[in-house]
């Protein structure tokens, strides 16, 4: 503006308005310049009490360049003055007014040569901070944007480690649910060391306790139900001994007294003696199985106390055999003795371990009906030695298997159903057991178990 200013001045022909433009220049552009200049320092000094250290030395340059540029506004002042004083006159000298003038262009140059340098590195310094701070805001935007992926990431993460870590729990809920249903076959199977797998191991093994001891309960339950039945078979006994041994024993001693009768007598024909000795010899015969019927019950009332010794399993088995050998001979089954050399010696009472024996070597006969394979397995355990009685019979069915020890209960036409209840009552009064493995078709396996001496 000042530039243009002392171009109009020069130029003005009229004395007069020049007088006015230097007055106004005297009064106006001095003291306004002054002013914007000292403004701009002081204000230069106070936003270096508050600036970053990475900013202080640029505004510092920025204060000493005001202070610089006041400087050089009082030399253009007084180059100023120079022309106005030629200009003032009524003739200026042109050749004064060339020198004055050429030095005030010079000045005018010079200073807005400074302010033009100055404001651009005003401009380039604040467009500098504008696009680092662009860059910062776009820095920051992307590390929000990443830190709500990060933040969803994790919550999704969160959300598959919490299902994942109370999955055994809804587990756990429905085993609880289960075994309060009393199905005690639960087990949640979870691994890990935290503490939920922990009380999840803890829940299957309290699972596996339950099961045991609902079986164990089942077993006494059902050993319980076999006691009660044998009682009662054992006051049924009694009474059928006290009511029909001795009558029995009568009809027996009669009987033989007419046998004998009649090996004197004489008959009008030999038929007739032959049917009525036929006659004498099947009561004789129904006499003794009705005799053997009671003898049996009377077992099952009064089970003889076993007198426990150090015997020999094999020996007896061998004993047992020699005494069954024709009767299996003539039904044509083919007896295998598979007896561990080893066979330790059991504590039995031997009467009644042959009893025993001989009622299961009887059954694999009957069951073998065409014939077959009789197999005698011995094998020593930790503490007691496996007797296997195995034939390749018909088999039975579960349901039938699960009866099978019951009083009572046979298959037979014409048993009684005591064989096996009695032979199981030895064998639990020895301290040992009675079990049986049976497939429909392909046999079955008796297996004894006694304790060692």
């Amino acid at each position: 503006t000042q530039e243009k200013d002392t171009e109009r001045l020069i130029q003005e022909g009229n004395v007069e308005i020049r007088r006015a433009f230097i007055r106004l220049a005297r009064t106006y552009n001095s003291p306004l310049m002054t002013q914007r200049l000292a403004a701009a320092q002081a204000k230069a000094h106070e936003v270096l009490a508050s600036a970053p250290d990475s900013e202080v030395p640029f505004i510092r340059g920025l204060e000493d360049r005001f202070g610089e540029l006041q400087a050089r506004y009082r030399d253009y002042g007084r180059a100023a003055e120079a022309v106005f004083a030629v200009l003032s006159t009524e003739n200026p000298d042109r050749e004064q007014v060339a020198i004055a003038t050429a030095e005030l262009r010079q000045e005018e140059n010079s200073i807005g040569r400074e302010i033009r340098v100055l404001r651009a590195a005003l401009s380039n310094r604040i467009r500098e901070r504008v696009d680092g701070a662009e860059e910062r805001e776009r820095t920051t935007g992307l590390f929000i944007i990443g830190f709500s992926v990060a933040a969803i990431a994790v919550g999704v993460g969160a959300t598959a480690w919490s299902a994942r870590t109370l999955r055994p729990m809804r587990n756990l809920i429905r085993g609880v649910s289960r075994i309060g249903r009393g199905d005690y076959n639960a087990q949640l199977g979870v691994r890990g060391d935290d503490e939920v797998a922990v009380l999840a191991r803890e829940f299957d093994q309290m699972a596996r306790s339950l099961q045991a001891r609902e079986a164990q309960l089942k077993a006494q339950a059902e050993a319980l139900m076999r006691a009660e039945q044998l009682a009662a078979v054992g006051r049924i006994s009694a009474q059928i001994v006290h009511e029909v041994r001795n009558p029995l024993s009568s009809i027996g001693l009669n009987v033989e007294l007419l046998q004998d009768g009649f090996e004197t007598a004489r008959f009008a024909t030999p038929e007739d003696a032959a049917e009525v000795k036929d006659l004498i010899s099947a009561v004789t015969q129904e006499v003794d199985r009705l005799a053997d019927v009671t003898e049996q019950y009377l077992r099952m009332a009064r089970p003889p106390r076993p007198d426990l010794d150090p015997r020999d399993v094999t020996a007896v088995l061998d004993t047992v055999l020699d005494f069954t050998r024709e009767e299996l001979e003539r039904a044509g089954v083919e007896v295998v003795r598979d007896f561990a050399l080893d066979t330790p010696h059991v504590l039995a009472d031997e009467g009644q371990l042959r009893q025993v024996f001989l009622n299961l070597l009887r059954n694999s006969r009957e069951a073998m009906p065409s014939g077959g394979r009789l197999t005698i397995i011995t094998r020593p355990a930790e503490d007691a030695v496996e007797v296997t009685v195995r034939d390749t019979g018909q088999g039975m069915t579960e349901d039938i298997r699960q009866h099978l020890f019951e009083p009572f209960f046979t298959t037979k036409e014409g048993g009684t159903g005591l064989g096996l209840a009695v032979s199981q009552q030895i064998l639990q009064v020895h301290g040992g057991s009675l079990s049986c493995q049976s497939i429909p078709g392909q046999g079955t396996a008796f297996v004894l178990r006694l304790p060692r001496a």
